[in-house]
């Protein structure tokens, strides 16, 4: 028997498709941008976890720092340079053991980072 392996996380927003849109745009995930089955599917276009945005219902508390999505970036000021030519501004640099990481908020106000830790020495 296999060991399960984390394929796909569920992000809920108030707009689908605003939050999906700024994965897309930000992070390089693929969608058709449709809802199917209640859900917008994104694929992640180089490796790694796929994303389905669901509809969170009135009662849902968004924004709270439960679950942290963390992409992998080997330049983070670089990437950092980017996302802001595209409207993204990720908060200060913090340097830790060998790797870099900064700070930002979906449209949900959902903690991402992006972070240097998977390519360090």
């Amino acid at each position: 028997m296999t060991s399960p392996r984390l394929q796909t996380l569920i992000l809920y927003a108030r707009n689908m498709r605003a939050t999906a849109e700024f994965y897309c745009m930000h992070f390089g995930f693929a969608s058709s941008l449709e809802v199917v089955e209640g859900l917008i599917e994104l694929r992640a276009t180089k490796g790694g976890a796929g994303l389905l945005i669901h509809q969170a219902a009135k009662s849902v508390k968004l924004g709270q720092a439960g679950v942290k999505l963390m992409f992998d970036v080997e330049d983070i000021e670089g990437f950092k340079q980017k996302a802001a030519a595209k409207g993204l501004a990720f908060g200060a640099t913090h340097q830790a053991n060998g790797y870099a990481f900064a700070n930002a908020k979906d449209p949900d106000g959902n903690p991402v980072a992006i972070s240097s830790r998977g390519f360090r020495a």
